[in-house]
């Protein structure tokens, strides 16, 4: 009874045909082995077009060793086995009916997977006869990985961009209901693209992954503080927002300060605020409570109706973060108290 060839027999085929092929092509070989593109050559009188020689860059793409890469089928390395569209390009590829090679998932010996850019040939013998095949693989992992990077970088642009006109379409809204006249309306919406402007310089110098709290506040007030920093108090950790949060927290203390500066507690020589916060936890989960106390300003009058900063105030506290603020117009000065839902990561107060 004839002994059934194994493995070890079809290595040694495999190995004699390589050694054939080398003595054959000679220098065109030595050349293919000493490349850093990822190498094959097949049989192409064989079925599956089996791999009769692997140069050392395929060798090291794939992590495979020489000896079990030749005699193996030349899709044995494929991600997808079944994906049909990959065979099929694969298959044009061997035709020559492919233009400039084929983007191919294929899996590495440790499971991961990778793409490459698949290029195929055909080698002929001295009658025209195919006799094999020389594919060429460039690795395209990195390019992939660019390519997501960039989509994620569109997205969040594309997300940053609609959140920023979201809240400029908020302000001119708001501008053109509350303000008397022409002058005003171009005073209110300049003096909050400018706030809005800062508070975008500031995500930008954190990655736009978040703001703190105290940095938001800092920003805010930068532009009244001159003379006056000795008046104001900020008790509070650096709790960070995410960008959402970040722009409507910077427009609100926008608006507070502005107030503050033209009719409260910085609107003379002896007024003071005081800003603290902390998270507390409650039935619809831990916020940030916030307040704001002025104090020895001029007299302060309740307004008969809700004015621009109010309504800005109220509009991204409560329609963009869910939550809530009061101001309270005390005679001693203006009381600002802010509940928001506590950004996700931040500490127990």
């Amino acid at each position: 009874m004839p002994r059934m060839p194994n493995k070890s027999d079809e290595q040694k085929d495999a190995e004699a045909k390589v050694e054939s092929f080398k003595d054959k092509l000679g220098p065109f070989v030595v050349a293919a082995d000493a490349t850093r593109m990822a190498m094959v050559f097949t049989d192409a009188r064989q079925p599956g077009n089996p791999i009769i020689f692997a140069n050392d860059s395929f060798l090291s793409l794939t992590g495979y060793t020489r000896e079990e890469v030749l005699g193996e089928s030349f899709n044995f390395l494929m991600a997808h086995a079944a994906d049909a569209e990959a065979l099929a390009k694969i298959e044009a590829e061997f035709q020559g009916k492919s233009d400039g090679g084929s983007e191919i998932r294929y899996r590495r010996k440790d499971g991961s997977e990778f793409w490459a850019a698949l290029f195929i040939s055909p080698v002929r013998s001295e009658d025209g006869d195919i006799v094999q095949y020389f594919a060429s693989f460039v690795d395209l992992t990195a390019l992939k990985e660019e390519q997501a990077h960039s989509r994620e970088l569109i997205d969040e642009l594309n997300h940053r961009v609609k959140n920023t006109l979201a809240t400029v379409q908020s302000i001119v809204w708001q501008a053109f209901r509350t303000a008397p006249d022409a002058k005003a309306i171009q005073g209110a919406i300049e003096a909050r693209l400018v706030a809005l402007s800062r508070s975008h310089d500031l995500l930008n110098s954190k990655n736009w992954k978040s703001a703190g709290l105290l940095d938001l506040l800092n920003d805010a007030l930068e532009p009244f503080v001159d003379g006056r920093a000795e008046r104001i108090m900020i008790t509070g950790e650096n709790i960070g927002f995410p960008p959402q949060a970040a722009l409507a927290l910077s427009v609100a203390f926008n608006e507070l300060a502005t107030n503050a500066v033209k009719y409260g507690a910085l609107s003379n020589d002896s007024g003071s605020i005081l800003i603290e916060w902390m998270i507390n936890p409650t039935a619809e989960g831990r916020r940030v409570n916030l307040h704001w106390l002025e104090k020895d300003g001029p007299l302060v009058i309740p307004p008969s109706r809700k004015g621009f900063g109010s309504r800005v105030i109220e509009h991204g506290l409560t329609d963009e973060l869910g939550g809530t603020v009061h101001l309270d117009y005390q005679p001693s000065g203006l009381i600002c108290t802010m509940s928001i839902p506590a950004p996700e990561g931040s500490a127990n107060g």
